[in-house]
């Protein structure tokens, strides 16, 4: 198996500075850039389409064929306070919905593109294109940051935290394993969910994609203010899980069945139970049972 050139993410990252680490093979991109972020600038990258020993959230295995998933972690070191540390994993997930998103196929030619006759007083610009909107349809996330097509998984996500305090954010995608390969029945690739290119084109494209979309909101949550609202903003939007029906298995091994109302300000999911009280709940499994 050849190694991809990668050429959009390595051109983008390095033109910071930052280093770029492209390995034939790995047990862990994750485990492989924590061990080395204290020499590392921010906005480093270590990533392979070959990794043999990923891991998830709650520890889980990530089933990886060799030469089909993308592998990719990514430094951030920046002056975030606890709060917005806090959002780094929503902001990984929002990033990497908008990189699949733009990697799946445009819709058909005939669905039109021009503003709406019924939508008065509105300039073109602010209206979606047609095409935009229905790829942002397929395209969510479950909270807090794994990214679904069409409701079945595509990415995981984990960030961890180095020992120099920096957060290692670590993201595997299925790039082109085929339907009958897939590790699961509620698991997709970009290939079977109608995109085109080989694994190399397409990890280049999503990676130097979602590298920008995170490096972009980081910088946003430091400064505040409007801009920190707008990512925050932007990431509830793209949550499938709000307004669905959820159950969530919470750490103690509880389990609870409720509405998902929203995303509050320290970043966790807001339910409401069956009692009709609501609260934050800042760590647990989600999965969708059906929209409310």
């Amino acid at each position: 198996m050849s190694t991809p050139a990668f050429p959009a993410s390595r051109a983008a990252v390095e033109s910071t500075g930052a280093v770029f680490d492209l390995r034939p093979t790995t047990g862990s991109t994750n485990a492989d850039l924590l061990d080395a972020a204290p020499t590392l600038p921010d906005g480093s990258v270590v990533v392979t389409l070959d990794q043999t020993a990923g891991r998830g959230r709650l520890d889980r295995t990530w089933t990886a064929p060799a030469g089909q998933t993308l592998a990719a972690s990514l430094l951030v070191r920046a002056p975030l306070d606890d709060r917005d540390r806090g959002w780094l994993p929503l902001v990984a997930g929002a990033a990497m919905r908008d990189a699949v998103r733009a990697a799946l196929e445009p819709v058909p030619d005939d669905v039109p593109d021009q503003v709406p006759d019924d939508v008065p007083d509105q300039a073109p610009d602010d209206v979606p294109d047609a095409a935009d909107t229905s790829r942002a349809s397929r395209a969510t996330v479950k909270w807090p940051n794994d990214v679904l097509v069409d409701g079945r998984k595509i990415c995981g996500i984990l960030c961890q935290v180095a020992a120099d305090g920096s957060v290692v954010v670590g993201a595997g995608v299925n790039l082109t394993i085929p339907e009958a390969d897939l590790p699961t029945p509620t698991s997709t690739s970009l290939a079977a969910s109608g995109a085109t290119g080989d694994a190399g084109t397409l990890a280049d494209a999503v990676l130097s994609a979602f590298w920008t979309g995170v490096r972009e909101a980081v910088v946003a949550l430091a400064g505040g203010g409007a801009a920190a609202e707008a990512v925050r903003s932007h990431v509830r939007a793209g949550c499938g899980t709000i307004g669905a029906r959820v159950r969530l298995e919470l750490p103690d091994g509880s389990v609870v069945e409720a509405d998902a109302t929203g995303i509050d300000d320290e970043g966790r999911i807001t339910i409401r139970d069956q009692d009709g009280s609501s609260r934050g709940v800042a760590v647990g499994d989600v999965t969708h049972l059906r929209y409310a």
